[in-house]
This record gives C-alpha cells, sequence and structure tokens, in this order.
C-alpha cells in the first residue's frame, strides 16, 4: 500500500482491445506508475500469424512488462501479478472475468472502465447498443470490479452525445479517448478515500444489456422500420456490417453488404418489406426498399458479394435489379451466417 501523503499508486493495467488503449496512455503519463499489463494470450489459427493485440503493442512501445496468462485465476497467473505489489488494477476490454481472489491480490481490489452509462448496456458490447437502441446519449462508467459483470458501484461517468451520422467506430474512438480522464478522477476518489468503498451501487430496475453480436445480426429483417435498420447500419459499422440478398431469375443469390443508407419518403400502404419501390441509375444513385410501418429504406452505396464498395447507380448499371424486385433476409443456405472475428475484436 503507498505511503500516506503519496500521489502515486502502483497500478496494472488489463486489457486487449483497443477501447483500452488511450486509458492505458493516459496513466502512463500520469504520476502514477504502471508496473505491468496483463493480456490475453495471442492465438494463432491454422499457422497463421495471430490478429493485433492493441494492448501489446501499446506496452512495448512505452516500454512497460508485458504478462499474457491463459487464465488469470489460475494460482501461478495471481502469485505473478501479486509479486508485483500493485496497489490497484485497472481493468479495460480485457476479455476474462476477475475472481475475487484473483481481485484480491491488489491492495485496493481493481476498478473497471466500461463503454456506457451503467446500469444501462451491461455486457460486451455497450457501445453497439446505444446505437441501435436510439439512445440520444451514452458515455463511460468505471466502476469497482465486482464478481457480477458489469455491477460493480460507479465511481466516475462521463456522458456523451450520439451524433445522427454515429458508427460504432467513430462513437468508440471518442468514448475511448475520454475514458483516461474518467479513470484518472476514479483512481483519485479511491486514493483519497484510503481505498475505501465509493462510488453509488447501481439501481436494478435500470440494467439493460448488451451482448456481444454475431454475424448473424448483420442481416436484415425488412420488417423493422427503416430508422431501426439505419440505426443498425451505424451500430454494425466496421463489423459485422448490415447485409441483405437478392436472388437474380438467373444464378444463386448474390449478398450485397449495405454501406451507406438513409431513411426515405414514406411507402405505399400495401408494400411488402423488402421490395424495391423505385431505382435511380445516376449518380451516386439510389435503392429505395420498402420497410416495416410503412417506411423506406435508400440505398446509397453497397458492396456486391466479391466486389468492391461502389455506389448504388455504379450497381445497377450492371444488375438486374429493378423495381418489383425483393431481397431476403438470407440465401437459405446453411452457414449463411456463420463467422465470428477473431478474438472478439471489430475488424
Amino acid at each position: 500500500m503507498p505511503e500516506n501523503g503519496s500521489k502515486s499508486l502502483r497500478l496494472v493495467v488489463m486489457g486487449t482491445g483497443p477501447f483500452a488503449v488511450p486509458m492505458f496512455q493516459s496513466l502512463v503519463a500520469s504520476s502514477h506508475e504502471v508496473v505491468a499489463v496483463v493480456t490475453r494470450p495471442d492465438r494463432v489459427a491454422r499457422g497463421r500469424r495471430p490478429p493485433p493485440n492493441p494492448m501489446r503493442q501499446a506496452a512495448e512501445q512505452a516500454g512497460v512488462p508485458v504478462l499474457d496468462p491463459s487464465d488469470i485465476n489460475a494460482d501461478d497467473a495471481r502469485a505473478e501479478v501479486a509479486d508485483l505489489r500493485p496497489d490497484l488494477l485497472v481493468v479495460c476490454d480485457y476479455g476474462q472475468i476477475l475472481s475475487p481472489a484473483a481481485l484480491s491480490v491488489a491492495s485496493y481490489g481493481g476498478i473497471n472502465l466500461h463503454g456506457s452509462l451503467l446500469p444501462r448496456h451491461r455486457g460486451a458490447a455497450p457501445v453497439q447498443w446505444a446505437i441501435l437502441e436510439g439512445d440520444p446519449t451514452t458515455g463511460v462508467s468505471v466502476i469497482r470490479m465486482s464478481p457480477r459483470l458489469d455491477a460493480g458501484a460507479v465511481i466516475v461517468s462521463r456522458e456523451q452525445p450520439i451524433a445522427a451520422d454515429d458508427t460504432a467506430a467513430t462513437l468508440e474512438e471518442r468514448l475511448a479517448a475520454g475514458g483516461g480522464e474518467a479513470v484518472l478522477a476514479a483512481i483519485e476518489a479511491i486514493h483519497a478515500a484510503g481505498g475505501e468503498d465509493v462510488g453509488a451501487p447501481q439501481e436494478p430496475s435500470l440494467v439493460t444489456r448488451a451482448p456481444r453480436l454475431t454475424k448473424a445480426d448483420g442481416l436484415l429483417d425488412w420488417s423493422q422500420t427503416a430508422a431501426e435498420l439505419e440505426r443498425r447500419r451505424r451500430a454494425l459499422e466496421p463489423w459485422p456490417r448490415v447485409a441483405s440478398f437478392f436472388a437474380p431469375a438467373e444464378g444463386k443469390p448474390q449478398r450485397l453488404v449495405l454501406a451507406e443508407v438513409a431513411v426515405g419518403e414514406p411507402a405505399p400502404a400495401a408494400a411488402e418489406p423488402g421490395t424495391i419501390l423505385a431505382v435511380d441509375r445516376g449518380e451516386p444513385g439510389g435503392i429505395t426498399v420498402a420497410c416495416g410501418e410503412g417506411t423506406t429504406l435508400i440505398v446509397r452505396q453497397l458492396v456486391p458479394e466479391g466486389r468492391r464498395l461502389m455506389t448504388a447507380g455504379e450497381f445497377l448499371r450492371g444488375s438486374s435489379l429493378r423495381e418489383g424486385c425483393r431481397l431476403e433476409s438470407g440465401d437459405g443456405s446453411a452457414g449463411a451466417v456463420a463467422g465470428a472475428p477473431p478474438n472478439g475484436q471489430t475488424l
């Protein structure tokens, strides 16, 4: 434990994904001492190089030692962290849940930086779900770590508006950039209290969940409203992105990734969701699709399967898609939506 009057704490930072990097860099630049980074071990698949580990890269650049136990709760891993004599564990985007025994190796226990205003959006994908749900604002929360996921007392929270054109990538970048200040404020609160409990308990009635997304979540259900589908396009960018299928008169169904969309004018009352109502072969062009509750979505840019990003006008000039055709949620084949990003990270 630090001596009385000391402003410096010995910190062990635990993280893997990119969301933790700005926070880590803020701690390295602070008066506190980051004695090690604990991250997930690299996983090599079929002899290929493992995907980049942003926290490993940041730690190596900063000259901070890196530990990568396969199980942070194992006796040998806990002993290795305890040997560092940490005052506090700072966790963000790590990928493992710490047991009470693992948290107890630090004098002040652990805190966690989470990408939402808890108790809203507990779980692995808070940034995406904030956009999916149409929240006007979100933010970051720094909480006391507890055995239950994202359930600890909130020490510090910082609000951030969600812009009308925010994708998960742009919003996550802004939230991550503010994470360092929030964590430093929480550390100062804990230090000032001498390690005693600080923060406000979360209200159980306000808890919502933000489960990890899969590739299947990117298949559009045209019975949803255009506003819901537009938010889904932004929430699932850059992964897994949103897609639909067009089945031409001849040949196999074609997967279309929708890269830019906009809410259109109301549709005729009898329009079946997924029906193409209008096409514009000009430049940039557009494809107007009927959606739920009499709404329409205009596709401005798309990526046809196996091809490059193109405007709707470019695509239409080489496609048989026309008014009256339909876009479907799937191609009907087994495994059509299989797949996930490596290590649960965005691509």
